[in-house]
């Protein structure tokens, strides 16, 4: 929402953009390889994923143009190695606020500060705040320089049925209607997932009752980029305000609704006002503001119990909805088009058996019920569920203004790249590494001379090794070889002596690890990782 007068793309920093529906005719219902419904962030990532792996896609949004607001704003330090892998991340650092530093206050008094972890080793910050229209314009620039994406805009999905060896869309536009057949679909349209609906599929898992209105204000603060949270602060008594930092002297702030408070007065344009203008005042802040946007959120923990459904793919909110608290919606989703679009590249090129995608719901849907253990945990203490649960909160806020343990409880546990330890594609560890990453783990950074160990994978596959001989006698068109030094920064972080061995997935996750590898270990575990073990 808008303030009165200002239309919905009327923005006070961003110029939105807008998308015709397809004009030229001929060749809309050309088969497809990929179809992805819905281009936000997640599906112009997975878009983009598949392109770099050579195989086309055509998107379909039924806007005309990015979604309105801020919306997601907070981009982890995982997500800027996809960004990166995408070659999309250099206007994303130009323009974001990279942060490590988060403080939490009990009626005006700090009761704690966090630090992400963070060091000289590595390339990216913790998190970077940047609103979801960048994130959207930046991935767009990248999508009308790859040839191999087409994007349809206006275009809504009205039916989708399956075929024997592919699945058939309806498509509607301003200029009529047309049916495309596509090998695959990705259904990337959000919460409200239209593809989810007509597949006759429903979220499960928990909503919780907090209500919070997400308000954007333009103005010249001087407060660093750091996460602030204000419990029951003289602004909001007995509720939770979040205040972030974001380009363009935009401040995002989320502040909760009380009990029974109407949440359709709540959103009239006076009653946002008044309440951001009691946050800034609580802020200490009495300079002039403009108001930007609003809107309204709930928190719940809802996913599908498979994110296959035949040929169709679920990735995004259209998979599952988590709570904000620890940034981890966005980012979860732009892991799932990461994962599904290697995977699914291999498979049309031959390079992969179709059991392979049967790894994406294990993988992906395990990192949603780890983001749901660790998000419920922060939920529960940001907008308590039951009395109870009020109740323990309150007095832990009590606690804390004289014992600084009890602070801890505020952290919001911000998110952390997922493990999969038990992932069908993962072979066991071998007992006689003494640290480092285990197999299904992501990549460690580390330095190699004046750039990174990341700088070293290649566009697939990647055998990282300290033993020259190993990478002779290895051979894969998928597969790039590093050879590294023992005694090095990577060989500690990596806990690697003379001969040992990673094999690392195109998704920086780490595939399989030997301390005395063979040439036959690693094709075992290159067979296993492409699904060719389970033919």
């Amino acid at each position: 929402m808008r303030p009165a007068g200002r239309a919905e793309t009327d923005s006070l920093y961003f110029d939105y953009p807008h998308f015709d529906a397809p004009k030229e005719r001929s060749h809309l219902d050309a088969p497809a390889p990929v179809a992805i419904v819905g281009a936000g962030p997640v599906g112009m990532t997975a878009a983009l994923a598949l392109a770099r792996d050579g195989i086309a896609s055509v998107i379909f949004d039924a806007k005309s143009t990015f979604n309105d607001g801020s919306r997601a704003i907070c981009v982890a330090r995982q997500s800027y190695y996809i960004l990166e892998r995408l070659g999309a991340v250099a206007p994303f650092l130009e323009k974001s606020l990279g942060w490590t530093t988060g403080r939490s206050f009990y009626r005006g008094q700090q009761i704690l500060e966090f630090r992400m972890p963070d060091s000289p080793r590595e390339k990216y910050r913790p998190m970077y705040n940047i609103e979801q229209q960048y994130i959207e314009q930046y991935l767009w620039d990248a999508i009308e320089r790859e040839p191999l994406i087409e994007a349809r805009w206006q275009s809504e999905v009205t039916a989708i049925d399956d075929l024997a060896d592919a699945v058939r869309l309806t498509v509607r536009d301003p200029n009529g209607s047309y049916d495309i057949s596509a090998d695959w679909v990705l259904a990337a349209d959000g919460a409200r997932s239209t593809l989810r609906k007509m597949r006759g599929l429903k979220l499960k898992g928990e909503n919780y009752e907090g209500r919070y209105v997400i308000a954007d204000v333009q103005m010249d603060h001087d407060y660093p980029t750091i996460r602030r949270a204000l419990f029951d602060p003289d602004c909001r008594r007995g509720g939770t305000v979040l205040v972030h930092k974001q380009p363009d002297n935009i401040w995002r702030i989320d502040y909760q609704l009380r009990e029974g408070e109407n949440e359709t007065d709540a959103i009239a344009e006076e009653n946002v006002r008044t309440s951001v203008a009691a946050v800034l005042a609580d802020l200490g802040f009495t300079g002039d503001w403009e108001l930007e946007w609003w809107s309204v959120y709930s928190a719940n923990t809802l996913a599908l119990d498979d994110y296959r459904d035949g040929r169709t793919f679920f990735i995004g909110d259209s998979a599952h909805i988590v709570p904000i608290f620890g940034v981890r919606g966005l980012n979860n989703g732009l892991a799932d088009a990461q994962n599904i679009a290697w995977k699914l590249a291999r498979v049309i090129k031959g390079q992969a058996a179709e059991v392979l995608l049967d790894s994406y719901t294990p993988e992906r849907r395990g990192a949603t019920l780890d983001v749901f253990a660790n998000a419920s945990k922060s939920a529960r203490f940001m907008t308590p569920p039951t009395p109870g649960w009020q109740l323990m909160r309150n007095a832990a806020l009590n606690l804390s203004l004289t014992h600084p343990f009890a602070g801890e409880l505020a952290n919001p546990r911000q998110m952390t790249p997922y493990t999969y330890a038990d992932s069908p594609i993962v072979l066991p560890d071998d007992p006689g590494f003494d640290g480092g990453p285990v197999p299904g783990a992501p990549l460690p950074e580390a330095r190699v001379g004046d750039g990174y160990l990341s700088d070293c994978l290649g566009p697939g596959f990647t055998l990282i090794t300290f033993d020259p001989g190993l990478a002779e006698t290895v051979a894969d068109s998928d597969l790039a070889t590093v050879v590294l030094q023992p005694g090095s920064e990577v060989a500690e972080v990596l806990a690697a002596g003379l001969g040992s061995a990673y094999l690392v997935r195109p998704d920086g996750h780490v595939a399989s690890r030997w301390t005395r590898p063979s040439s036959a270990l690693v094709c075992e575990a290159l067979n296993r990782s492409l699904g060719k073990d389970r033919k």
